[in-house]
């Protein structure tokens, strides 16, 4: 009795027990909404995927080049049972200009079709990456000498083993389609970017071979990104081997060349051709293949 009426006396019980009432019945209102929307997610969450699937193969629809078909024709073969089509690097000539025309123009000058040909500079390089994890063939170049080129870059640069293999394979196939020393290609990456394809010197040169934007931006028009494209190792090596390959005709040596593309006017390039030409000879030395004048 005298427990009962102290009990009674003292409010403090009664407001404990009252208080966790409330958190017991807070807690039961929190906890079925988190059940209804639980059970919400489950129906929802399916119908988002499908939806999340259908726009990313709109876009993949989207940014996929008029070209893919053929593209995908000379890598795999163009049917079922066939043999697999030579890779553009051992393509040469009117094959090779039928599959990348270049400059690109129609055959009266015109140009009308030039958005028709535009190409996604990405897709490209990703399909590069592809055929990268697999054997790769180069012209004049065998598997062992192949895998010591890509051994000696990926280690000296620290860039991924396949992506180094994708740049291989894009600068042998630009530089034989040029009329270039595929060696020397990979040199001027060394020396321009050490194999960063996202470099940017203090003058606004980009990617891999340090293209200036802003003077060559009529050759990033065959890419539906335009100059974004410099980015793309792909389309990087393409327009960056075209203008080693002007500048080669313009004046007529390697050493000229070199002068030309780093941009010196005097007599002294501040000893970058010298840097190009002894990288190219390291990298013909610790993979074998040797390099062409």
């Amino acid at each position: 009795m005298l427990l009962l009426s102290v009990f009674h006396q003292n409010h403090w019980p009664q407001r404990l027990v009252y208080r966790m009432g409330e958190v017991l019945h807070l807690c039961a209102i929190y906890f079925g909404i988190a059940a209804l929307v639980t059970l919400f997610s489950l129906w929802l969450v399916p119908s988002t995927r499908e939806q999340t699937e259908q726009i990313y193969a709109s876009v993949i629809d989207t940014l996929r080049p008029a070209g893919w078909s053929l593209h995908q024709a000379l890598v795999q073969g163009g049917e079922l049972g066939t043999e697999p089509a030579p890779r553009a690097a051992e393509l040469e000539g009117d094959t090779l200009d039928a599959i990348r025309p270049w400059p690109p123009v129609d055959p009266d000058g015109s140009g009308a079709g030039l958005k028709e040909r535009r190409q996604s500079a990405y897709t490209e390089f990703a399909q590069s990456l592809d055929e990268a994890a697999r054997p790769v063939h180069l012209s004049g170049v065998t598997q062992a000498q192949y895998e010591a080129l890509q051994s000696y870059i990926a280690r000296k640069y620290r860039v991924a083993y396949t992506a180094v293999g994708a740049v291989i394979d894009i600068a042998y196939r630009e530089a034989l389609a040029k009329g270039l020393d595929p060696i020397l290609v990979l040199a001027v990456i060394a020396i321009e970017s050490s194999y960063n394809p996202f470099a940017e010197s203090g003058v606004g040169a980009q990617g891999l071979m340090q293209v200036m934007t802003k003077v060559h931006q009529e050759k990033f028009d065959p890419f539906v990104e335009g100059t974004l494209a410099v980015f793309s190792p792909d389309a990087n090596i393409q327009v960056g081997t075209q203008i080693l390959a002007d500048c080669l005709k313009r004046r007529g040596s390697i050493r000229g060349a070199l002068a030309c593309y780093v941009g010196a006017t005097g007599p002294s390039d501040g000893g970058y051709g010298e840097r190009v030409l002894a990288e190219r000879s390291r990298i013909a030395l610790a993979s074998g293949v040797s390099s062409k004048d």
